[in-house]
Parts: structure tokens; C-alpha cells; sequence
């Protein structure tokens, strides 16, 4: 790998002894990681091999994942970068809280994240570029997660309606991408001698925004992929001494973590707290953690109850409420959205929790759950629904084998081999959720997203 000279010399004066370790580490073999997805039912029933756990997440495993299989599209599993998947953890999201990842995209951690929540509490997942955002909705959709809000806007607009909002905040920030030198050569190209700095001014300007939508005893989590000081340990020095309440919250290390040095930052010892993943001695990517506290007491104070203003378009119609109530009594089980937590725009129909926030004046690209569209007096179930429904929540269910399964997912119409009468079906391949279909006259129709499908040709 040819490094740009700037860099080396940059490395070498840093590292000293350790450089020609770090340098020759870059040209190395980059390591393959994927988490299991405990929201789904028996999720560690995978093909893939289970053999070498990841020490540090308890979901987390050593191997290669591939995007066409059952597994990868039913989202019981989630490749991603051994070093990227302990920010997730250390994150600790706990059900019921509030939390928001700033930068979210492509959406490991808001995944990680949300499958810790177990359907309570709020995580918001926003991503500014769009594009992005919508491969972060479509990685979010395959969770099956309930309570996730994905947006699409800049921090100022956000920092705007979401007030001391938070109990936790992930910010892992735009970086120089030193840390992804290995695993995407690419990074180098656009790399030079100011870069770091010129994203740390970034990186502030993103904090500044995070830290007023960050409640009072609240926790502020800053990622990086990068090495370089300026956007790291210089980063917390700024941030201690920006908002003197913070405290650093001291992570814990594993086999080849290493501390951040407090000599690269403003000499605090406790910069020693936070954690540099540094590809010579850990298997992953390279990486930046630090984790703060927000040490000012909460104050306990009585709040009017939360009347919510409805959403702009969000109402629906006497027509669209009888159409929803005949679905979910024909096929759920018990009634899992009330009609007073549902919420329309345009055809689409959204479960939106009534004690979440209005976002209406926001850019969203997923206002919540979608549960389906609103066709010509009929409504169909999305397939955003069918990955969020255990089996158990319905006995309109249909098993597939695995080559029917190939077929469907291709686009394909499968044909029913025993009776069953007309009408929606959750479709399910070793015991798998992984879509709606409808059976007409013995046959099931194809309701897989266009843009999703794949072949196996």
C-alpha cells in the first residue's frame, strides 16, 4: 500500500518504535465481522458459522457474511466491522430510553443500538446525506424494530425541535478515514496534510449542535475511523473544556485495545479512559471510542401531560381506519398498533407512538413503523411489517422451502402445493419471517420490494 509521505511522517513521529508495526498493518488482511439479531425468534438458528465469538459483544462473531441469504435479507444477521461493532456496545441502550445516533449511516450502530431496546423507547437514526439515508432505512427496515424514527436532516435543524432531548446521543463523526486505509484504499486519495484539521472543525461544529439535544445527566458517544489526534483525543480536550459538566466515562478495554494518550490531547490523565483500536494490535479497523457523562444533577420536575399536535397529512379517514381494523383483526393475533397510534401520509400508514415527538416540520424518511399502503379501497400490508412480526403474532402464515424461497425473493410467483384459502399470508422459511405474499387461487403472488430483489443465477 503506498501511503502519502505527510502521513508516514506524521506516524512515525507519533509512534516512534510502533510505526513500522502500524504502517505494515495497513497492507494486512482485513477482517470480516457480523452481529445476530436477538429481536428475531431463535436468532442464533443461522447457517453461519457460530465458532468465534466476538469477546466484547455478546452478539458478535468472527466471519463473512453474504447478502444473499435467508439470514442476511430476514435480518437475523448484520455484517460489520469488528472495531465499528464495540461502539454499538459500549453504548449499553437500554429499553425504554431515548436515544439518537447523529451521523447513522450506512446503520450498524443504530442496529446494534435498537436490537438492545427490545421495542421500548425512541431511536432516532439520522443520516444528512440522502442517499445514505435511504440505505440507512432499508438496513433499519431489517431489523424489525418498532420504535425507530429515521430522518434525514442537518444537526442544527434537529438541534432545534429535540431540546435536552436525549438520554444518549452516538455521534460518530465525519472523519479523515485514516482508519479505513485497509479496507478502502480509496480513503487515501482524498487524504492530506490538513485534512484531520479541517474535519475537526467539523467534528465541533457537529458536537456543538448534539451536546443542546443532550438531557441533563445524559450520555454523549463520539466515534471515529481515524488515527489522527486532532479528530480524537484533541476532540474530547475541546469538549471537557467547552462544556466543563462532562466527565469522561472510562470504557473498558479488551485484548489489543489501547487507551487514548493524553499527550496527544490537553495532557488530561483521564483521556486514558477512552480507547484507540489501533490495527497492529487489534484485529478491526481503526478506530477512536470515547464515552461522557453529563455530571449536573437531575432535577425532578412535574410536566404538564404531553399533548402531541397531530402531524401535518397524518390523520386518516373513516374508509382508511375500517380498512386497517379489518386486516388487523383477520390476521394479527392481538391488536398490536391502536388506531389512535396511527398515523397517514399520503397512502402510507405508520405506527407512530403517541408519546413520541412531533417531527412533522422535519425531513423523515421513515416516520416510524411503516405497516402498509392504501390501495383502491383495500390496504396492503409492507414488507416493512412482515420483518417486524414474530410468527407467533399470526396464524395467516405460510412455510416455504428454501428454493421457493429463491424464487419469491427473485421476483418470482410460487405456487401452493396443499390448500389454503385466498387473502395475505406471512411467508416464512425455516421458521423464518421474511415477507408478505398473497394467495390467489393457489398461487402466491409477488409483493417483494422491486428494489430489493436478487437472483441466484
Amino acid at each position: 500500500m503506498k501511503l502519502p509521505e505527510d502521513f508516514k511522517k506524521k506516524y512515525q513521529a507519533l509512534l516512534g518504535a510502533q510505526a513500522p508495526a502500524f504502517f505494515e498493518s495497513l497492507s494486512g488482511e482485513v477482517q470480516k465481522g457480523f452481529r445476530l439479531n436477538p429481536l428475531k425468534d431463535n436468532y442464533k438458528k443461522v447457517t453461519n458459522s457460530l465458532d468465534e465469538p466476538v469477546e466484547y459483544v455478546t452478539t458478535g462473531y468472527v466471519g463473512e457474511v453474504s447478502g444473499k441469504t435467508l439470514e442476511h435479507q430476514a435480518g437475523y444477521i448484520y455484517s460489520q466491522d469488528l472495531s465499528a461493532m464495540y461502539v454499538g456496545e459500549v453504548v449499553k441502550a437500554k429499553p425504554g430510553e431515548k436515544i439518537l445516533d447523529l451521523c447513522a449511516a450506512p446503520g450498524g450502530k443504530s442496529t446494534q443500538i435498537i436490537e438492545k431496546m427490545a421495542n421500548r423507547g425512541l431511536l432516532v437514526s439520522n443520516e444528512i446525506n440522502k442517499k445514505r439515508a435511504l440505505i440507512l432505512a432499508e438496513n433499519m427496515e431489517r431489523t424489525g424494530a418498532r420504535n425507530s424514527i429515521v430522518l434525514n436532516e442537518d444537526p442544527a435543524t434537529l438541534a432545534q425541535n429535540f431540546k435536552a432531548y436525549f438520554d444518549k446521543i452516538v455521534v460518530d463523526a465525519p472523519c479523515s478515514g485514516e482508519g479505513m486505509f485497509r479496507k478502502d484504499p480509496h480513503a487515501i486519495t482524498y487524504w492530506h496534510a490538513i485534512y484531520p484539521a479541517q474535519c475537526a472543525k467539523r467534528q465541533r461544529e457537529i458536537l456543538t449542535e448534539a451536546v443542546k439535544m443532550l438531557a441533563v445527566g445524559g450520555e454523549l458517544i463520539y466515534s471515529t475511523c481515524t488515527f489522527a489526534p486532532e479528530e480524537d483525543e484533541q476532540i474530547i480536550s475541546w469538549l471537557l473544556q467547552e462544556y466543563p459538566y462532562f466527565e469522561i466515562v472510562p470504557l473498558q478495554k479488551y485484548t489489543g485495545m489501547d487507551s487514548g494518550i493524553p499527550a496527544w490531547g490537553n495532557d488530561e490523565p483521564t483521556l486514558t479512559g477512552t480507547i484507540r483500536l489501533m490495527p497492529h494490535h487489534f484485529k478491526g479497523e481503526g478506530h477512536f471510542i470515547a464515552k461522557l457523562r453529563d455530571t449536573r444533577p437531575v432535577q425532578v420536575v412535574k410536566t404538564k401531560k404531553n399533548k402531541r399536535k397531530k402531524q401535518n397529512k397524518a390523520s386518516l379517514t373513516q374508509e382508511q381506519v375500517a380498512l386497517w381494523k379489518e386486516f388487523s383483526a383477520n390476521f394479527l393475533k392481538q391488536d398490536l398498533f391502536k388506531v389512535t397510534e396511527l398515523q397517514c401520509y399520503g397512502d402510507h400508514l405508520y405506527y407512530y407512538n403517541k408519546n413520541w415527538p412531533d417531527i412533522s416540520r422535519l425531513k423523515f424518511m421513515r416516520p416510524g413503523l411503516l405497516l402498509g399502503i392504501f390501495k383502491k379501497k383495500r390496504f396492503e400490508p409492507s414488507y416493512t411489517l412482515a420483518l417486524s412480526l414474530s410468527a407467533t403474532e399470526t396464524d395467516q402464515k405460510l412455510a416455504l422451502t428454501y428454493e421457493q424461497w429463491q424464487q419469491y425473493v427473485a421476483g418470482n410467483t410460487v405456487t401452493v402445493t396443499t390448500p389454503h384459502k385466498n387473502g395475505w399470508y406471512l411467508l416464512i422459511c425455516d421458521d423464518k419471517p421474511f415477507a408478505f405474499g398473497k394467495v390467489v387461487n393457489g398461487t402466491v403472488k409477488n409483493f417483494f420490494p422491486k428494489g430489493l430483489r436478487f437472483s441466484f443465477e
